[in-house]
């Protein structure tokens, strides 16, 4: 027996494992080596350009790897622990194109749904002064007028490419996932790039049409529909405003709709928007000429001149005695007028091509559904404004006030124009 055991006890030193008998004589394996690969892994420090690459340990000689020991090494690795979204992480590592730093998103990455439900919230985008901005157009558009970026996701390089690199130094440049992208867009063909701006303030921006606008400015009146007052914007653009102001009750301009409407308008013009009454004056030039856009399909009569008139009858609104199957879409405000019982001032009326536009001069348009308010009624008669009217076959309902708003808007340049012409005065911005 002594002999046998200084046998098992030499092959055991030859094969490095180690083997007893049990009371049946049946020999088994000891699991002892077992014990010096279930230590946890030492931890490995990465050089800088090798950070995040998975370095596995070196395999003992004559040792085959156990399979638990190799699975407690993979859950170790920082990479795959991020992948499974335990903890997710910004990756350190960055990419360059043209000297310009970006970084990668990980999988798990939430900022770019975070920053996206924020910008889209009329609310946090007033307090933490905060833009969406999607499209290559509209984010060039943007930089060209001096907008400050603030995050820039971009699905390819390609794309980044495609804006004025220049432009984005003091951005954060993020790399997403295209899928990503198109789950956060609202175009029905997503064009790979998405910006959060820091909202633009209108005295420090360097649009594209000074120098070229005419003394005419459009004021919008509770304009609630986004489509509408997108068009709007498009048109002051269009037909060379000097600027726009929106009263309080207006949709915000900054809405994905009103952004999608407008076609860039926001960065070739001035918008004032959410302004008083107050501020409306402030921003006018001292002789300009306040004129209201009223609904009607043909000029008032003298006996219905005298009748007693409420502030919405000047407004652009149906002319139809039965308005109830006009849908306009409502949104919610706390500027409502209470004071319809207040009899306006009177107002000239005057069809749209008539001379009206002889010096700096200012169009009022209302909302569909409350049409004018009358504070826009009273400054229009304390200046000697006047009513304008695009007349229309009968039958036939009004206008909306996007397209009023068209037809007035490039009425009154082409007189403004004409009357430069005659004059022989260069165009300055605040009088003719």
């Amino acid at each position: 027996m002594a002999a046998f055991m200084r046998g098992v006890s030499r092959l055991v030193s030859a094969e490095r494992s180690v083997f007893v008998t049990n009371r049946s004589g049946v020999v088994i394996e000891s699991k002892r080596y077992v014990r010096g690969l279930r230590r946890k892994p030492v931890k490995v420090l990465f050089p800088e350009n090798q950070a995040g690459k998975v370095v596995k340990p070196p395999p003992q000689p004559g040792v085959k790897a156990a399979a638990k020991p190799t699975e407690r090494w993979e859950k170790s690795d920082p990479v795959k622990t991020r992948s499974q979204g335990e903890s997710p992480q910004v990756n350190v590592v960055k990419d360059q194109l043209d000297g310009l730093r970006f970084e990668r998103a990980l999988p798990g990455d939430k900022r770019l749904s975070r920053l996206v439900s924020v910008a889209r919230s009329r609310a946090v985008r007033e307090h933490q002064g905060k833009i969406l901005l999607e499209g290559r157009r509209l984010i060039c558009d943007a930089l060209q007028a001096g907008a400050s970026p603030q995050t820039v996701f971009f699905s390819t390089v390609d794309r980044l490419r495609e804006l004025p690199v220049d432009k984005l130094r003091r951005a954060t440049l993020i790399k997403v996932k295209f899928e990503d992208i198109r789950m956060w867009s609202d175009l029905v063909a997503p064009q790979g790039v998405i910006a959060i701006f820091s909202r633009p303030d209108p005295a420090r921006m360097n649009y594209s049409q000074t120098g070229q606008s005419v003394p005419l400015s459009l004021i919008c009146d509770n304009i609630r529909d986004p489509g509408n007052l997108g068009t709007m914007l498009r048109s002051a653009a269009a037909a060379g405003c000097s600027k726009v102001l929106l009263t309080k009750g207006c949709v915000d301009i900054w809405e994905p709709k009103v952004l999608r409407a407008a076609m860039g308008a926001h960065f070739r013009l001035p918008v004032y928007p959410s302004l008083t009454w107050e501020d409306v004056e402030d921003h006018l030039p001292k002789a300009a000429i306040v004129h209201v856009a009223d609904s009607g399909a043909s000029l008032i009569t003298e006996t219905e001149e005298n009748l007693p008139r409420k502030p919405g009858d000047y407004g652009w609104v149906s002319s139809r005695p039965n308005r109830k199957n006009t849908l306009h879409e409502e949104y919610d405000t706390d500027s409502d007028s209470d004071d319809e019982g207040i009899s306006p001032p009177r107002v000239e009326t005057k069809l749209y091509h008539e001379s009206w536009a002889r010096t700096a001069a200012a169009l009022v348009i209302g909302g569909e559904t409350h049409g004018l308010s009358h504070e826009a009624v009273r400054l229009a008669g304390s200046t000697d404004g006047h009513r304008l009217f695009i007349p229309v076959i009968p039958d036939v309902d009004s206008l909306n006030s996007a397209m009023a708003a068209s037809v007035l808007l490039f009425e009154g340049r082409r007189q403004l124009l004409e009357l430069l012409r005659t004059s022989g005065k260069k165009r300055h911005p605040d009088q003719v």
